[in-house]
């Protein structure tokens, strides 16, 4: 079924508007679903929506003419494809609204967020490792990973963080980890400050830490301000720690300086 609609009056997908929406029940495999609806040809956007994650729930629209007290709970995912090539990926909560400026929309519905992640992996994986994909697809892709609920989702940005050709993206699956916490988490945070060959990712992952519960964040930015080799993330960790405001910290100030 086919039409022409404001979104505020099609269930599940949020206020978009402009937009030839075709809605589908839940798919068995939603990479299978994407690619039979895209094989038609032309340019469209394919469109769903998951749950937000425990914990992450401050996503905005960039432009709003409202405020919303309450962080969104749910996210929906935003994918333009031109024949079956996907050439931009968006993400958005429901209360932005969205312009699909004409195009056909396929929005399914009930897609779990494990069969999400799985293809949003996929995507990532096949997008390559440079050009203007990795900024239009890698990764937003990423950074709704880190959005998903399940374990799916964290293997992913395990992976992502460990094996990634490119540092940015290694660099943004440790700021998603970090969000999510966890024993895997942080082993995978400090595997990347002990290991990784890019300062700028060691970086980045003591900024991870800083983003953990304090009670397993502040002691691993301690032992990395204390015994790394490198300087510059020694600094950083002293950096994250002066912001921590935890008493620890102080501590370990005083112990430094007084030595």
């Amino acid at each position: 079924m086919t039409a022409l609609l404001l979104a505020a009056l099609v269930l599940g997908q949020g206020r978009l508007t402009n937009a030839q929406i075709e809605t589908r029940a839940p798919p068995q495999s939603l990479e299978r679903e994407i690619a039979a609806a895209t094989a038609r040809g032309g340019a469209r956007w394919i469109g769903y929506r998951i749950r937000i994650s425990s914990g992450r729930r401050s996503m905005d629209c960039v432009e709003r003419t409202h405020i919303a007290l309450e962080g969104a709970t749910d996210l929906s995912i935003l994918a333009r494809f031109e024949g079956t090539t996907l050439t931009r990926l968006r993400t958005a909560t429901p209360d932005c609204e969205i312009d699909a400026g004409g195009l056909p929309v396929t929005w399914f519905d009930g897609v779990k967020a494990d069969d999400s992640a799985a293809w949003l992996t996929s995507v990532v994986k096949a997008a390559g490792a440079s050009g203007e994909r990795l900024d239009r697809v890698v990764t937003p892709a990423v950074a709704a990973l880190g959005m998903h609920e399940g374990t799916t989702a964290t293997r992913s940005l395990i992976e992502f963080a460990r094996d990634y050709q490119v540092s940015k993206i290694r660099s943004a699956a440790l700021f998603w980890l970090a969000q999510r916490a966890g024993q895997q988490a942080t082993a995978t945070i400090a595997e990347a400050i002990d290991r990784d060959p890019d300062t700028e990712v060691k970086k980045r992952a003591v900024f991870a830490l800083s983003q953990l519960p304090k009670d397993d964040g502040v002691p691993k930015l301690m032992e990395v301000a204390k015994n790394n080799r490198n300087a510059a993330v020694r600094q950083q960790a002293m950096f994250w720690l002066g912001q921590s405001g935890d008493p620890r910290a102080l501590k370990f100030f005083e112990d430094v300086l007084l030595k």
